[in-house]
């Protein structure tokens, strides 16, 4: 059995990204990441392209949104309802978890 090293880079919320640098984190066009936020998967501090600021999270938000794009053939509409919907599964668990520790 081989097994691989994993890597990776971890960010935190207080990481601030522009456009270039994420597009760049994500090997990914300007163009791309100006399509994520038309779609609504990310959410940039700022009101233009230019002035646009984005945390840690939506480095792996963009990183989620290209694995379902490419390994899945999801398009950007789809991925953002899938996006959205694990978004609520999480907001679900969390309820969960706190209703089981209140008890």
């Amino acid at each position: 059995m081989s097994t691989q090293p994993l890597s990776g880079t971890l960010l935190d919320e207080q990481v601030r990204l522009s456009l270039e640098e994420l597009s760049q984190f994500c090997s990914a066009g300007n163009e791309w990441v100006v399509a994520l936020v038309n779609e609504g998967i990310l959410d940039p501090l700022g009101n233009s392209p230019g002035d646009w600021v984005f945390v840690g999270s939506c480095v792996s938000r963009a990183h989620a949104a290209q694995r379902l794009e490419h390994d899945l053939g999801i398009n950007l509409a789809g991925v953002a309802l899938v996006l959205e919907l694990l978004d609520e599964v999480d907001t679900l668990r969390s309820r969960i978890r706190r209703h089981n520790l209140d008890r």
